[in-house]
């Protein structure tokens, strides 16, 4: 493994710059064309498929079989039925399901009435493009994008009765749809909004607007409320409606459909169109989303290996340029949630009237110091500068730096500072193009009281489950947290491991800009890491409010006390000190032992717990000493 890691940082560090044509990866091969999107595609989380976006692009459209929930929901590759082609599939976010029909209209009956069967084997996907076919209708679906526009191409059938139908009365990946507005403008356009409901996460609803516009005139517009059909309509609006657009086809007829969204207003949605998309030639925006793709995915250049794992490895890093979604509009407008009710805020622009950077929506940087950190800094570092720029803009609007915003949300995902680590790396890999000391300012804030290691995760309104007044006073946090209750993960010794590294990180930066009694004060405390060592157990453990170690003792036990992973995982996890480690462990000898057993125990199931569900037995399977799909310690 350390030779694998040494030979792609140097490969990386050859080629992530040089410029080098896409088609001189290897002869008639580019890395867009090794990507298998449908790779894992049975397993998915609602933001992990996405097919017909861009890198980063706000507009993720895709097709849903599951259309609820925000795991095992969205594109699954073993089921049946499409339900629906909505535009956003990102972290807590969700919005603007569409769907093509023809015959007797159901939309109304619900997602389990309307949708249609299909096969994979009429389906293309590739980045920036998917192709199915409709079995119930006889329509042929294509699915492209911009970054905020969705480009649609439907070839129906013969049919008098043919529809394209919206429904903003649907639960959608993690959340509801609260309400929902529709306005015909013309016989080729209409607008409006639904309201995303608030879930244990994203704490607050969220309107997505949107525009649609069509490439040739529809005959009326309708729609239905609390499943009672309204026909020939201006408008509607309600917590249970939809809208559709009827029209006549002739065979193999061909109807185009843009959707711009935005998360600030119609106007915003409409000017995205304009800015991105004003043209109607489908294959020239599957052509340029191809070329897109594999510009990003050329940065890194992969020669020799197998077919196989060259497949593997860029549909890896495919995935990698995913999931984590820009929220402002073309010009720079932006939702921002942090205060009682939305304000629109801009992000500073050039002489030209462009957005300086791009503001994100992200899942927690938690654990992301082994792996995005790394690979954005090295070999996206504009990339990973924009995220730091986006984490100070919202730290300027709610004051605290997220650790993984949602819609201009806090979501408090997740524990402790996890974003420390990465604006320190991007500092300390030469990424300096953003104010430094206020990014030093609301990091220092996060390590202390009422900032994000006060809070355990989704802990929207209290400062309590983080348990920091007792990392600071006691050198550890106890588990089970007096008082605790208030949030996700309050597990004190994984906590304590992570506060510690994290604040080793901050100690850096501290010494970096010469803040002298910050560094000392910081790397003391990272030194928090000892008081959970069990001499006489040889591993870390958990201690209970009185400093007593919980009894009966298991290193394998998961979840309580460790952040979803164990005593055995997480006691590796000193990455900051490994010579500190070292020394705990009784000497070098010890350690190399300890490490390489507990490597030959996990190979037996390869080094992984599984995808199992069921909770019979999830938690044997969790009883492993390494694991690669959830480990913070070591991947």
């Amino acid at each position: 493994m350390k030779l694998f890691y040494r030979y792609f940082l140097i490969t990386l560090i050859l080629t992530s710059g040089c410029g080098l044509p896409p088609g001189e990866i290897e002869p008639e091969e580019l890395p867009v064309d090794l990507v298998e999107p449908l790779v894992d595609a049975a397993n998915s989380r609602w933001f992990f498929f996405n097919s017909a976006t861009r890198p980063f692009g706000m507009v993720n459209l895709s097709p849903d079989m599951i259309i609820s929930g925000a795991w095992n929901s969205g594109y699954r590759y073993h089921e049946d039925s499409i339900r629906a082609f909505s535009h956003i599939h990102a972290w807590q976010l969700s919005g603007i399901p569409v769907f093509p029909s023809v015959g007797s209209f159901k939309g109304h009956l619900g997602p389990g009435k309307y949708g249609s069967s299909y096969s994979h084997d009429r389906e293309t996907v590739k980045p920036g493009y998917h192709q199915l076919f409709l079995d119930s209708y006889g329509i042929n679906v294509e699915l492209t994008s911009t970054d905020r526009v969705g480009f649609h191409r439907y070839t129906f059938p013969s049919s008098d009765s043919a529809y394209i139908q919206l429904d903003l009365g649907t639960f959608l990946g993690p959340s509801d749809t609260d309400f929902g507005a529709i306005e015909k403008v013309s016989d080729r356009s209409l607008q409006g909004y639904a309201l995303m409901g608030a879930t244990r996460r994203r704490p607050k609803a969220i309107k997505v607007f949107f525009v649609i516009e069509f490439g040739e005139a529809f005959d009326t517009f309708n729609g239905w409320e609390n499943g009672e059909l309204k026909n020939d309509i201006d408008q509607i609006s309600g917590n249970k409606i939809g809208g559709y657009v009827s029209f006549r086809t002739g065979t193999d007829e061909k109807r185009l459909m843009k959707v711009g969204i935005s998360y600030t207003s119609v106007d915003a949605a409409r000017e995205n169109i304009r800015r991105e998309l004003d043209h109607w030639d489908f294959d020239e925006v599957v052509a340029d989303s191809r070329n897109i793709w594999n510009t990003w995915l050329s940065k890194i250049r992969i020669e020799g290996n197998t077919l196989k794992q060259r497949r593997r490895f860029y549909t890896d890093l495919w995935h990698a340029l995913q999931g984590r979604r820009m929220i402002n509009d073309f010009t720079g407008s932006y939702p921002d949630m942090t205060g009682d009710s939305l304000r629109i805020g801009q992000i500073p622009q050039d002489e030209k009237g462009m957005p300086l950077f791009n503001h994100y929506n992200s899942d927690s940087f938690w654990g992301a110091q082994w792996t995005i950190t790394t690979l954005w800094q090295l070999v996206y570092p504009r990339l990973a500068e924009e995220f730091v720029q986006s984490m100070l803009l919202m730290y300027q609007d709610g004051g605290l730096i997220p650790r993984g915003p949602s819609g201009g949300n806090y979501t408090y995902v997740m524990t402790g500072a996890s974003s420390t680590p990465f604006i320190v790396g991007a500092y300390q890999k030469g990424i300096r193009n953003f104010d430094i000391n206020l990014a030093y300012d609301g990091l220092k804030k996060n390590h202390l009281p009422e900032g994000m290691m006060s809070k355990a995760g989704y802990e929207h309104h209290t400062s309590i489950g983080g348990g920091l007044n007792y990392y600071q006073d006691r050198g550890y946090i106890p588990y089970p947290l007096p008082g605790g209750g208030n949030g996700f993960h309050e597990n004190g010794s994984g906590q304590t491991l992570e506060y510690a590294y994290q604040d080793a990180c901050l100690a850096r930066l501290a010494k970096s800009l010469n803040k002298e009694n910050d560094f000392r004060y910081f790397f003391e405390r990272s030194q928090n890491y000892k008081n959970i060592w069990n001499d006489e157990k040889g591993w870390m453990w958990i201690r209970n409010v009185d400093g007593d170690w919980q009894e009966p003792f298991d290193e394998l036990l998961y979840g309580k006390g460790f952040v979803e992973s164990n005593a055995a995982q997480m006691t590796w996890f000193v990455p900051h000190d490994v010579q500190g480690l070292i020394e705990l462990m009784g000497g070098k000898e010890e350690f190399v032992r300890k490490l390489d057993a507990s490597f030959r125990n996990a190979e037996k199931h390869d080094f992984t717990s599984g995808k199992s569900h069921n909770s019979e037995t999830q938690e044997e399977l969790r009883r492993v000493y390494i694991n690669y799909g959830n480990q913070p310690g070591m991947q």
